[in-house]
């Protein structure tokens, strides 16, 4: 874990938050659809948690950090396709429960939430240049 020292340390620890998010996101979309043999080998999709590390107490810095992805207690859809090669001996197949719609939904505000970070670090750095510039 590196040190929080200064606003931009915050805004490289929120970029890499959204990141992860953005990366769960697309092995999501990415599996969704897949199928297994079995229900406990079926794709789940993931998501990561989030925790807040402070600086020092009484500081007022914090910055968000990725602590694990944990897989959702979702139960996979069982098909009956017993032309499948992954179906098992009573013609069943399961199948991922990706939603979609979700998925889109949260790579869109993970997205967003990037870019606004994005915006205010560089908004931030902006403003410090024209202050360093003031008593030209």
């Amino acid at each position: 874990m590196t040190e929080i020292r200064n606003v931009f340390d915050i805004g490289s620890r929120a970029l890499s938050a959204q990141m992860q998010r953005l990366n769960t996101t697309a092995s999501n979309l990415a599996n969704a659809g897949s199928v297994a043999t079995t229900a406990e080998t079926a794709f789940r999709p993931l998501r990561p948690v989030f925790v807040v590390d402070e600086a020092a107490p009484g500081s007022g810095l914090s910055a968000p950090r990725a602590d694990r992805i944990v897989a959702l207690d979702r139960e996979p859809a069982r098909m009956f396709r017993p032309d499948h090669p992954k179906a098992d001996a009573e013609g069943y197949v399961y199948e991922s429960p990706v939603q979609v719609e979700e998925e889109m939904v949260e790579m869109l505000e993970a997205s967003r939430n990037y870019q606004n970070t994005l915006e205010t670090l560089s908004t931030l750095r902006a403003l410090m240049a024209r202050t360093l510039t003031m008593g030209q």
